[in-house]
């Protein structure tokens, strides 16, 4: 699973997820994408999940580009502790998309393919998205 080798701070605020992706809005390594139409946390497993569901069904031909990385760790505290002392470990790690990410893109297959893999990826995600192809593509 996908998690960063180390990190300034171990503990990091929730942030806010306002706004719509300023960069990495477009197709820019292979010839389709899969694009988030809502704003979301996705975690490490469901990155994961994604990547697994779109290799197999693209039996391994093509190429796989992941666009979005789990750089931001979530805290949990324990079941039944009660409040107070201190914030909890980092339990996961998560993935901050905004509207208008590219979150994979995948080249060197046929568009029935590769609309069939990204739409098999989408049922893995927590948000709404869209499959988007590379404007200069021809098949």
């Amino acid at each position: 699973m996908l998690m960063p080798k180390r990190v300034k701070y171990r503990k990091s605020q929730r942030g806010r997820r306002a706004g719509k992706a300023q960069r990495g809005h477009r197709v820019s390594f292979g010839d389709f994408g899969l694009k988030a139409m809502e704003p979301a946390w996705i975690t490490s497993r469901q990155i994961e999940a994604c990547r697994v569901a779109m290799t197999r069904r693209m039996k391994r031909d093509g190429k796989v580009w992941i666009r979005i990385f789990p750089d931001k760790p979530v805290s949990k505290k324990p079941l039944e502790t009660r409040m107070g002392k201190g914030k909890g470990a980092p339990e996961f790690w998560v993935a901050v998309v905004k509207p208008g990410r590219i979150l994979f893109e995948v080249a060197g297959v046929s568009k029935a393919i590769a609309d069939e893999a990204l739409k098999l990826a989408s049922h893995k995600l927590p948000i709404k998205t869209k499959v988007v192809v590379r404007p200069d593509f021809e098949e």
